[in-house]
């Protein structure tokens, strides 16, 4: 299973994430690091500097995922600025029939 828009796959199945209690908000491509990340964390009673190799592969897995997201939005408000500056003004914004007052 692959998501929309993504060079990464989906590694952990839906069966995987719903076994290891993943919530909802998390299940993305990074899924597959984050089952053994809070598997870790669970068994070293969440001290902060024992599952440090885990979270840093985690946390880079999720940063490359936003880089991703803003370059592709980055795309299409360029796709946007050039279809607006082939538009005439005319065309992009129609003239109101009836005009908005000061106060409704």
């Amino acid at each position: 299973m692959e998501a929309l828009g993504s060079s990464k796959k989906m590694i952990a199945t839906q069966e995987e994430m719903m076994e290891a209690k993943v919530p909802i908000a998390y299940r993305d491509q990074c899924a597959h690091l984050l089952i053994p990340l809070n598997k870790c964390r669970q068994s070293e009673f969440y001290l902060p500097w024992k599952c440090q190799g885990e979270r840093h592969t985690y946390e880079k897995c999720e940063y490359e995922l936003v880089m991703e997201r803003m370059l592709q939005m980055q795309k299409i408000r360029e796709r946007e600025a050039q279809l607006k500056a082939k538009t005439p003004q005319s065309a992009a914004q129609p003239i109101p029939l009836i005009p908005k007052t000061a106060n409704a």
